[in-house]
């Protein structure tokens, strides 16, 4: 039986990414998405064209009946769940933690806190051998902004980040004996298209100077660790936290 995988966020970017890499794998994969119906669409043809098995969901990770929705429309359609890449996430336009609005900072937190927690709760109660389960590997995406906090420009992202390493290893150490393990990904300064939202489209390649790789990543090479971190040859690797960035 193939392995079942959702990810979160997985319309474009790195969440994309990681649809295209697991599929390619062998993986089940059921992508949810909050807004773009279109771009979701598209990367579950290129899958089931491909040969794959594909669902997309229409989730906002922050409300825990789209959670429950969403992992029960992945057992039903693919079969029962052998992970999670707790991808989905959120910014917002750059500026001092002093000028942003409190509702933008509501929202990145819901998403990117609360989703994160209320998709690793779903999917330790789905996966656990404690509950019922077979085990699994959770991935939770983190971000490399932890290490320098992003002044000026988004402490409040890179706070949320690092709420989510403190999950990861947490997480990781509660549930080891369930038979799932919990890892997460922290990546530097990636070509997608997050940065529209922070208001600076080209801030990536911007950025190049300073990344001592001389480039940004393409969201591909931040889904091959996800995909190896989710696979056996992980067997292992429980509460890591794997900067990707260039080496920055």
């Amino acid at each position: 039986m193939s392995p079942v995988t959702i990810v979160t966020g997985g319309s474009r970017g790195i969440g994309a990414a990681a649809v295209r890499r697991l599929a390619a794998d062998g993986h089940a994969v059921c992508l949810s998405f909050r807004a773009d119906a279109d771009a979701a669409e598209k990367v579950v043809r290129e899958v089931v064209d491909a040969g794959g098995r594909c669902v997309a969901v229409r989730s906002d990770v922050s409300v825990e009946d789209d959670v429950e929705a969403l992992f029960r429309t992945a057992r039903e359609e693919l079969g029962p769940i052998t992970g999670l890449v707790a991808n989905a996430g959120v910014t917002s336009p750059m500026m001092p933690l002093a000028d942003q609005p409190v509702s933008q900072l509501r929202h990145l937190i819901d998403v990117n806190v609360l989703g994160a927690l209320l998709c690793a709760r779903r999917a330790v109660q789905s996966m656990s051998t404690a509950r019922g389960g077979n085990g699994g590997s959770i991935v939770l995406v983190s971000s490399s902004a932890t290490l320098h906090g992003g002044p000026g420009e988004y402490v409040h992202y890179a706070a949320s980040k690092g709420a989510v390493d403190v999950l990861t290893v947490g997480l990781a150490k509660e549930v080891a004996k369930e038979g799932i393990r919990v890892n997460a990904v922290a990546p530097g300064m990636v070509d997608t298209e997050i940065h529209i939202v922070s208001g600076d489209p080209d801030r990536a390649w911007k950025a190049g100077d300073r990344i001592p790789l001389g480039r940004p990543a393409d969201p591909a090479e931040i889904a091959d660790p996800i995909a190896w971190l989710l696979s056996d040859q992980a067997s292992y690797t429980t509460g890591a936290i794997f900067r990707i960035a260039g080496g920055l």
